[in-house]
């Protein structure tokens, strides 16, 4: 993430760049306030640290200006100040001020609070961004029902087992875990770009129809990877682009869209993928029936090693009752469909 640090004295300015930049941040720094707005006029800094008192215009004032400044995102607002009274606490609050450190700072303080701006920040786009691409994904599937709130549960499910694995605790940490549960629920984005006669029809595809309903992993990913450009400092939107890419891989490479084998496949697609087949067998179509939990679980052990990852099967046999009971409680009423045509190991069903 980029910081943006403005202070009037050479020496702060420098010391608050130099602790920043050795946490990991990028970091401009401006003399004043004036100089602060036209660095962010350019859209690249979502977070601001910056001294109250200097000459031409004060930190409160470029606090002011900027919640007032029509920008694109939330710019976070830290203020340096000497001592923190009752009345300039009120003062700097009331223009818009998010958080305060008090100068001369400790860097160990500078470092964490900026963090919690950056987690501040990345949450509201976050949220935002996966709200607005869901809903435009179920906009085009009626299909939808419950089946993003059963899937983004299994990937969960799934995740915290994994977080047991001693190969795997440094990549499944809480992060990944809560990520992998916000972001499951775009792995069909894509979807949007299929034809209505395709996406909506009552039965079973056409070689030709699936050709081009597989074309939703690849257009989905490069629905993502455009609001990467946008968001360039949003890992949920990597994980969201791999698993929209990659949740119809299988593990010995007789997948799509890239034929992928092993390991190849990130592991959040390796996930989304046992969890998708799962809900799709476990749920009731237009063209079947809702199997039992034990057929489904025969079908997809039988296919550990070949459709799916022996890890993410030998996961979900650990916490099948958990399958069961997330299941159970997002029980479709009599006649709910699933989560639209997912043909991947359900394709013969």
């Amino acid at each position: 993430m980029n910081v943006l640090v403005v202070d009037d004295e050479l020496v702060s300015r420098r010391m608050a760049a130099h602790t920043l930049g050795r946490a990991g941040y990028e970091v401009t720094t401006a003399q004043d306030g004036r100089e602060a707005l036209e660095i962010l006029a350019r859209g690249r800094h979502r977070l601001v640290v910056s001294d109250w008192k200097m000459p031409r215009m004060d930190g409160v004032e470029l606090c002011r200006a900027v919640r007032s400044g029509g920008f694109l995102h939330y710019v976070y607002f830290i203020l340096l100040t000497g001592q923190i009274r009752p009345e300039e606490t009120i003062e700097g609050l009331s223009a818009g001020v998010d958080d305060y450190i008090c100068k001369p700072f400790n860097p160990a303080e500078l470092i964490l609070r900026v963090n919690i701006g950056r987690r501040i920040s990345g949450l509201e786009t976050r949220d935002l961004t996966i709200f607005a691409l869901a809903k435009l994904a179920e906009s085009r599937d009626p299909e939808t029902g419950t089946h993003l709130e059963r899937v983004r549960s299994y990937c969960r499910v799934i995740a915290r087992h994994l977080q047991g694995d001693a190969k795997l605790r440094r990549e499944v940490d809480d992060e990944f875990v809560g990520l992998i549960y916000q972001t499951s629920p775009l792995h069909d984005i894509g979807k949007v770009a299929i034809p209505d006669a395709i996406l909506l029809k009552p039965g079973r595809l056409t070689e030709q129809e699936f050709e081009i309903m597989k074309t939703h992993t690849v257009s989905g990913a490069a629905t993502l990877d455009a609001a990467m450009k946008e968001f360039p400092d949003t890992p949920f939107l990597e994980m969201a682009r791999d698993i929209a890419l990659g949740h119809h891989e299988r593990y010995d490479g007789r997948g799509y869209p890239r034929g992928l084998c092993g390991e190849a496949t990130p592991l959040a697609a390796r996930i989304m993928a046992l969890a998708d087949v799962y809900d799709a067998l476990t749920t009731r179509r237009v063209y079947k029936e809702a199997f039992s939990h034990e057929t489904a679980k025969s079908m997809i052990v039988a296919e550990s090693g070949t459709h799916f990852d022996r890890q993410m099967v030998e996961a979900f046999l650990a916490a099948e009752q958990q399958f069961m009971a997330i299941r159970q409680r997002y029980a479709e009423s009599e006649g709910g469909q699933g989560g639209g045509k997912v043909l991947s190991a359900a394709e013969s069903v």
